[in-house]
């Protein structure tokens, strides 16, 4: 950075107060009479004048603090115009407040200073410049190589000798990595509220948090196309996240402004193949999970596709059941099943069928099992404000995950019937601990679904439901798909209704000719759980 002191050492000038602040950056030099020209001034320039209008001590001592305060580098007065010599007042307050003041005789006009300075910025910033296409270079390497965020996060802190933050839109930290010095809780704290009144707001504008006076600090918007948000007049969009940076010391420089202006467009990149390459992972496992249910995939095959989500030998089911309260997608479901599964350190496949997520993970053993389900499922239903219903299969082969992911779903399936466990037997909050039944406590049940003779389990289903599929003609299958709404939902007419969006009252008329072709009672909870079995076994041996 250009100095007072670099510039005045090749100039005819002399400097007569304030020698304590030589060190002080010139970001420009500018030429006014004004008694008051701050208004007009960001910070960091020199000011030239010949003091016209400063005419009393009053006046000059007040012009030299106005400008002090405002962090000007600097003061070049003319003499031999309205002056002879700088005025005492002038380099009195000057040297008290170590602000630099300098005499530029008459016979050295201000552009001379002008130039001298400007040649030295402009090679200055070419070379600040050719900084920060260097750093840009270096960081748009990282996302091509698919480094991952926190290794982006960490190159920046290096470049610019910050800590900084990525937070997301609701102020949440992403990831934070830091230099040489950690930010403290409080400050982030701190920061989050800040992006969450802005949130709330709907405000994009960048800002400089306050963390204290040695540490300087600036927060951009990031926008999700990547484009710097500049908070002019037009629709205002919510950033998808905030890239904040703290210096470890001192204040931020032209290229750790320009860097971070740089980082924001690359921030907002790699989130964005980050989120691409988790809908693409998400809709592959929704595939890979729609095959396994439909008994398309599975031996060989199913291994061979479970083997990019980290599952290889063994593995078992986790299923959640959506809260019969939850509105809108299941998304939230699924991506906070997968941030709790990465914390846990196990891999899985994450996906969700119907109104089920579903997650296959790494074989265990029982109690390893029982115990992953039960942290995961008080962990997620904190995070959601809702109290879970999980179920847990059997350790299977890959290749027989389906098996697994069956005896997970009837396991919390049962729950709703009231089969499984009337206890939660997980840890968690007051207001969220989960319910979980694992494919132990299907009890006799576990045994009419674990057959290993099809026929016999294909028997069983006929018996049950062959009037049904026998007489469905022209309905197309809607009796069996009514049928099986009306008991997932537990036999809540309003929620199973809506779930097939039909009338209630057709969903009665449906289920009364159910009751007259197989000749059972849909309000008998012995005829319910006979069918549940039934509908249950006739998924296994389709």
């Amino acid at each position: 950075m250009l100095t007072v002191r670099e510039l005045l050492k090749d100039l005819e000038v002399r400097l007569v107060a304030g020698e304590g602040g030589l060190h002080l950056p010139v970001r420009w030099v500018h030429i006014s009479e004004l008694i008051d020209p701050t208004p007009w001034l960001s910070g960091g320039e020199l000011l030239l004048t010949t003091g016209l209008q400063l005419d009393t001590p009053e006046r000059q001592r007040e012009f030299v603090t106005r400008l002090a305060d405002h962090h000007l580098a600097g003061l070049g007065f003319g003499t031999g115009f309205g002056h002879e010599t700088v005025p005492e007042a002038v380099t009195e307050i000057a040297e008290e407040r170590q602000f630099p003041v300098f005499e530029v005789p008459y016979e050295v006009p201000f552009i001379a200073i002008t130039e001298a300075a400007f040649s030295q910025l402009v090679n200055e910033q070419y070379a600040v410049l050719r900084r920060a296409l260097t750093a840009q270079e270096r960081l748009e390497r990282i996302v091509l190589s698919e480094r991952g965020l926190e290794a982006l996060v960490a190159a920046i802190a290096t470049l610019i000798g910050a800590a900084v933050l990525v937070f997301d839109s609701r102020g949440e930290p992403i990831m934070q990595r830091a230099f040489r010095r950690t930010i403290e809780p409080a400050a982030v704290a701190s920061l989050q509220g800040e992006i969450r009144d802005r949130a709330r707001r709907r405000e994009a504008r960048p800002f400089m948090p306050l963390v204290d006076d040695s540490h300087q600090g600036l927060a951009l918007p990031v926008a999700s196309d990547g484009a710097p948000q500049s908070g002019a007049p037009a629709p205002v969009r919510v950033p998808e996240a905030w890239l904040v940076a703290i210096k470890d010391s001192g204040a931020l420089s032209d290229f750790d402004r320009l860097t971070l202006h740089q980082a924001v467009t690359i921030v907002a990149l790699e989130l964005l193949r980050a989120r691409v390459a988790g809908d693409t992972e998400r809709r592959l496992a929704g595939d890979v999970l729609d095959a396994v249910v439909r008994g398309e995939l599975g031996g060989p095959d199913l291994a061979r596709r479970l083997a990019p989500f980290g599952l290889s030998d063994r593995v078992a089911a986790l299923v959640i059941q959506r809260p019969h309260n939850g509105r809108g997608s299941p998304a939230p479901i699924e991506s906070g099943l997968l941030n709790v599964l990465r914390d846990e350190a196990a891999p899985g496949l994450v996906a969700t069928s119907g109104q089920l997520t579903c997650a296959l993970i790494p074989g265990m053993a029982d109690e390893e099992l029982f115990a992953l389900a039960s942290r995961v499922g008080g962990r997620l239903g904190g995070e959601l404000g809702a109290s879970l219903a999980l179920g847990v299969g059997r350790a299977v082969p890959g290749g027989d995950a389906r098996r697994s992911f069956h005896e997970a779903r009837c396991a919390v399936e049962a729950l709703t019937l009231g089969i499984g466990p009337s206890q939660s037997n997980g840890a968690g909050g007051a207001a969220a601990v989960p319910r979980i039944a694992t494919y132990k406590d299907l009890g006799s049940f576990q045994l009419l679904l674990s057959l290993q003779d099809d026929e016999s389990l294909r028997l069983f289903c006929d018996s049950i439901l062959g009037p049904i599929e026998a007489s469905e003609g022209h309905y197309g299958g809607e009796l069996m798909r009514s049928l099986e709404a009306f008991i997932e939902e537990n036999g809540q007419w309003e929620r199973a209704a809506k779930r097939l969006y039909c009338h209630r009252h057709t969903l009665r008329y449906r289920i009364r000719r159910v009751e007259e072709l197989t000749g059972r009672n849909l309000g008998s909870a012995r005829d319910r759980i006979e069918f549940w079995l039934a509908l249950r076994g006739r998924e296994l041996v389709a």
